[in-house]
C-alpha cells in the first residue's frame, strides 16, 4: 500500500492531494453551487437514500476549505450512540480528511466500500467512529469540461454488498445529476 507524502507535522496523509481544488472552486462558484443547501439536491439525496435503502445520502461538493453537502439526507435519529450517551449528527460540512468523497474526486472514478473496516486506509477515517459509517458507495460528478465537481454517495452503518448493480446505479445517478446541472446552466436558469 502506498501513501501520499507526509504532512508537515509528520503524519501520513491518508487523503490524496487535490490539485484541481482551485479550479473546482471557481467552477462551482460559476454554477452557484457549493455555498448553500439546495432544496432540490436535498430531495435528490432523499430519493437516492430511499432507492439504496441507506440512512445517509449526499451530494457533496469539495470546496476550498473542505466538503459541503449541498444535498443531504440523514436519519432523523443519529444511529451511533457514544459511551457517554451522546450522538453525532452529520451537518452540512466536513473537513477534507473526513469521509471517502475526496478519494472519489481525486481518483475520478466510483468507489465501492462494502465494509470500510476491510481497508486499513479507510477503517481509521473519522466518519467510522463519529457516525458509525461501515459501507460507502460514491461516484464523481464529472461535467462536460472534464472537471470533477464533487460526488453523489450513499453510506450505511452496516456492511453492504453493493455489487455491480449498486455501482451501475450510483454512476447513473451521478451522470443524470451532472446533466441536470448543466442543462440549467445552458438555459441560463438560476442554480438548482
Amino acid at each position: 500500500m502506498s501513501y501520499d507524502p507526509p504532512r508537515p507535522a509528520g503524519r501520513l496523509l491518508l487523503t490524496p492531494e487535490d490539485k484541481e481544488a482551485p479550479a473546482r472552486t471557481r467552477r462551482l462558484r460559476g454554477l452557484g453551487l457549493g455555498e448553500r443547501p439546495e432544496p432540490a439536491l436535498d430531495a435528490f439525496a432523499s430519493r437516492l437514500a430511499g432507492h439504496a435503502g441507506t440512512p445517509y445520502a449526499m451530494v457533496n461538493f469539495l470546496v476550498a476549505d473542505g466538503q459541503f453537502f449541498a444535498g443531504l439526507h440523514t436519519p432523523l435519529i443519529a444511529p451511533v450512540v457514544r459511551s457517554d450517551g451522546t450522538s453525532a449528527r452529520l451537518g452540512r460540512s466536513l473537513p477534507r480528511d473526513h469521509g471517502f468523497c475526496p478519494h472519489v474526486v481525486v481518483r475520478r472514478k466510483a468507489l465501492v466500500l462494502e465494509d470500510v473496516c476491510d481497508y486499513p486506509r479507510f477503517a481509521g477515517n473519522p466518519v467510522v467512529d463519529e457516525f458509525g459509517i461501515r459501507s460507502y458507495l460514491g461516484a464523481p460528478l464529472i461535467d462536460s469540461t472534464g472537471m470533477v465537481l464533487g460526488t453523489v454517495c450513499v453510506a450505511d452503518i452496516q456492511p453492504r454488498p453493493w455489487g455491480k448493480t449498486g455501482l451501475a446505479t450510483i454512476k447513473e445517478q451521478a451522470a443524470g445529476l451532472v446533466a441536470r446541472l448543466e442543462r440549467r446552466e445552458d438555459d441560463g436558469l438560476p442554480p438548482i
